[in-house]
C-alpha cells in the first residue's frame, strides 16, 4: 500500500463502511451517522457529495471506525 491517501468522496466512504459491517442509522443536514452493532461503533460522515473529503478526515474516519489503512482499503472493490 502507498503511503499516499486517495482522494475520495463521501459516497465512496459510505459504500467501504458498509461492506465493513456498519449501517445507515440517522441524518440530520449534511452529516450521516453510520453504526455497527457488533461493536457499538458511531462515526459520522460529513456528506458532501460533490467534494472530496480531506485526508486528514478520512485518516479520523478510518481510526473511529476501528479498522487500520490496509483493512478499510481491503474492502474498496
Amino acid at each position: 500500500m502507498s503511503k499516499e491517501l486517495p482522494a475520495l468522496r463521501a459516497r465512496e466512504i459510505v459504500r467501504i463502511l458498509q461492506k465493513a459491517g456498519f449501517v445507515r442509522w440517522r441524518q440530520k443536514g449534511s452529516h450521516l451517522t453510520l453504526y455497527r452493532a457488533a461493536d457499538h461503533r458511531a462515526l459520522t460522515i460529513p456528506v458532501h457529495f460533490s467534494r472530496t473529503v480531506p485526508k486528514g478526515t478520512l485518516l479520523a474516519l478510518i481510526k473511529q471506525a476501528g479498522l487500520t489503512r490496509d483493512e478499510f482499503f481491503s474492502f474498496v472493490e
